[in-house]
């Protein structure tokens, strides 16, 4: 940018500026379009700058709090300001590498006190501070600074599995808490069911009973009134025979079993018969004694 080039004519691109020079000296801006210049005059064009949003990608290594190197990729997008291009044209030799450098500088001042965790939440604050510095310095040389972005935030490779790896634990252990917690309410709900099962086999069996004692009593007083000079006692017996030889009956049929030894006589269901009789007997009158 720093040669001297004499034209009779130039031109002048889109979003482009021209530094027009007489003698060497500045002398005006040259907007986009055709211009003629006197040579004669000692009047050239200097040079163009492009006014167009350039992009610069940095890379930074530095510490966190907690002595960890990582790795930042800033990103920047700057470009000339129309107004003050001179000042662009003529005080940065390399505008690149002077951004570089400031960026370098906040970012190296701000990401040491800050710990791994807190630089991944809060890394738009780093953001923000480096614009800031920039636009400060970088506006007095007429460039504009358009926006900085943290591209990416980079650990060294085993501070990542480090990182994985807690991450990885945690949710293990939550998802074990999870497990437990679904277990023990299985647990109470299986608990549940089997007491309310056997409340309600309770009830049933209760219910089966006094069918079968309502049954019982109907057919021995029906037994009673059909047939003459029958007592209870005797169709009680009768039933209980049937009830024996029915019961054996089943344990025959049942395919489970092979075997089955019981006792059997003659007296054998006077004597059940009997028992049965003496626990009802021994019921009532402890009833009596109770009230």
């Amino acid at each position: 940018m720093g040669n001297t080039c004499c034209f009779l004519c130039g031109c002048v691109d889109q979003a482009s500026v021209g530094v027009v020079e007489r003698w060497g000296r500045f002398e005006r801006l040259a907007p986009p379009g055709f211009h003629f210049f006197n040579c004669l005059a000692g009047q050239c064009l200097a040079g163009v700058l492009s006014t167009r949003i350039h992009s610069l990608d940095v890379r930074i290594e530095t510490k966190t709090k907690d002595n960890v190197f990582v790795q930042l990729v800033c990103s920047i997008q700057y470009r000339i300001v129309k107004e003050n291009a001179d000042d662009a044209f003529y005080e940065l030799a390399n505008p690149r590498e002077q951004i570089q450098a400031y960026v370098f500088d906040v970012v190296r001042a701000i990401v040491p006190r800050m710990a791994l965790d807190e630089l991944f939440e809060q890394k738009g604050e780093v953001a923000v501070a480096v614009l800031e510095e920039l636009e400060k310095v970088m506006g007095a040389y007429g460039y504009c600074i358009e926006h900085i972005l943290m591209v990416d935030i980079i650990p060294d490779d085993t501070v990542r599995r480090a990182m994985n790896e807690i991450n990885a634990a945690q949710r293990l252990q939550l998802a074990s808490v999870y497990k437990g917690e679904a277990e023990k309410v299985l647990q109470v709900k299986r608990a549940e069911a089997d007491a309310e099962a056997k409340y309600l086999g309770g009830v049933g069996v209760a219910r089966q009973r006094q069918a079968i004692t309502d049954g019982l009593r109907e057919n021995i007083l029906e037994f009673s009134h059909k047939v003459t000079g029958t007592s209870a006692k005797e169709v009680m017996d009768l039933i209980m025979i049937t009830q024996y030889f029915d019961t054996i009956k089943d344990l025959g049929n049942s395919s489970k079993n092979t075997t089955v030894f019981i006792p059997h006589g003659p007296g054998h269901v006077r004597d059940i018969g009997d028992q049965i009789r003496n626990g009802l007997m021994e019921a009532s009158c402890a009833q009596i004694d109770q009230q």
